[in-house]
């Protein structure tokens, strides 16, 4: 029954997938363990995209994006998250564009939730030569759930502009959407949709829509190494045609009874 859930809501999510491509993940619920740090590496070529500048925003075609994140957890439910943003172009070289902060809070155990919960507010600052939004703050309500095998992340994202390049009157809707299953004993296949609707009182139509779907694998059932990498295909005029990422983390337990 799992599986066929599993294939069901892959064939759904492939028929319709936008953060930025420097840190293309779908979260789970769980923050980080109190008295713990992971550090993670998020990296990312762009095969197939943007040729050309648009409005002083440069191409995305040929692109290595490059992110380090460093995630601390802070208490049993709520860490902080920080973001260094990099990017290397052909013909404009390597640059560091910009840095975030993320705090996350996540719904108490003692609630007993069928499914986890957390909410992530991301702030921070990206440069205008890569970035249409300078100063950006992110709302990210994410909602899981784990059955035996299979794994299912729901991320109903807002993105709210501070300033950019042109003037944002409402929050951006950029749902995101994972699912994998656990058909090895230590690692899942599954996919990840990644949207960008545009604002919510008027939003973009199909082509201009930001819509990608990922084929991804993760490593599971290990405490001090995460890996998600996966292929990403753009599914309308407005994204990145072919995209392939790969996420590494190292997990430290300063508090090494808690581990």
């Amino acid at each position: 029954m799992n599986k066929l859930l599993f294939f069901s809501l892959l064939f759904i999510t492939s028929s319709v997938c936008g953060q930025e491509n420097y840190e293309i993940q779908v979260y789970g619920a769980q923050t980080q363990q109190k008295s713990s740090t992971i550090f993670e590496l998020h990296s990312n070529y762009t095969f197939d995209g943007e040729r050309q500048e648009i409005k002083g925003v440069r191409p995305t075609y040929h692109a290595l994006h490059e992110t380090i994140e460093i995630t601390h957890g802070i208490t049993d439910n709520f860490e902080l998250g920080f973001y260094l943003f990099m990017n290397y172009l052909p013909g404009y070289g390597f640059n560091v564009i910009g840095t975030h902060l993320r705090p996350r809070i996540m719904a108490p155990a003692k609630w007993k939730l069928p499914v986890g919960l957390s909410l992530s507010a991301e702030i921070g600052y990206q440069s205008a030569h890569y970035s249409a939004e300078t100063w950006s703050i992110e709302l990210r309500p994410i909602i899981d759930k784990q059955w035996e095998k299979l794994y299912i992340s729901l991320n109903p994202t807002l993105g709210v502009q501070l300033k950019g390049i042109e003037e944002s009157s409402a929050p951006a809707f950029a749902p995101n959407i994972k699912a994998n299953y656990a058909f090895f004993k230590n690692g899942a296949i599954g996919a990840e949709y990644y949207g960008d609707l545009g604002p919510l009182n008027a939003f973009e139509k199909g082509p201009q829509q930001s819509q990608a779907i990922f084929a991804t694998f993760d490593l599971l059932n290990n405490t001090h190494w995460e890996l998600n990498t996966g292929a990403g295909f753009g599914l309308t005029d407005a994204t990145d045609g072919f995209v392939f990422k790969v996420l590494v983390g190292r997990r430290i337990y300063w508090n090494k009874e808690k581990k």
